[in-house]
C-alpha cells in the first residue's frame, strides 16, 4: 500500500496490515483538514517514508507530519507510542480498507451528522 501528498515529494509505503481504521472528528483534525481526518495506523518500523515532512507540536501529547511545498496533512504521532497514523486519504486506490469508527465525537462540528451506524467514542 502506497500513499503521498498532494505534489508528491513526500511518499510512503505501508509494510504491514493497517489497523484502526477510522475518522477523527477533534477540532484540531478539523481545523488542520477542513473536515474530518481518516485515517489507520501501523508500528513506526512499519511505515516507510520518503521524503522530508515537517512536524508540527501540536499538543503536549502528539506530533503532525505535513508536506512543506503543498501543505498536506499526512501523519500523526503520539509522543509516547510506537505506531503512527498516516491520512487514507493520502493512500493511491483501491486500498481494500473499510471504516470501522468514529473517534471523538462529542468535539464533532455542529454542521454535519454522522449516520452510518460505525461506533463512536
Amino acid at each position: 500500500m502506497q500513499g503521498s501528498c498532494l505534489c508528491g515529494a513526500i511518499r510512503f509505503t505501508v509494510n504491514a496490515a493497517p489497523q484502526g481504521v477510522s475518522c477523527c472528528h477533534c477540532r484540531q483534525c478539523r481545523k488542520q483538514s477542513g473536515h474530518v481526518w481518516a485515517s489507520a495506523y501501523v508500528s513506526v518500523e512499519d511505515l516507510a517514508i520518503k521524503g522530508e515532512p515537517k512536524w508540527f507540536k501540536s499538543s503536549e501529547k502528539g506530533q503532525r507530519g505535513f508536506c512543506g511545498a503543498c501543505g498536506s496533512f499526512l501523519f500523526w504521532r503520539h509522543n509516547d507510542d510506537d505506531h503512527i497514523s498516516f491520512s487514507m486519504g493520502s493512500l493511491d486506490e483501491p486500498t481494500g480498507l473499510r471504516l470501522e469508527k468514529h473517534i471523538f465525537t462529542a468535539s464533532k462540528g455542529d454542521y454535519y451528522d454522522i449516520a452510518d451506524g460505525k461506533p463512536q467514542s
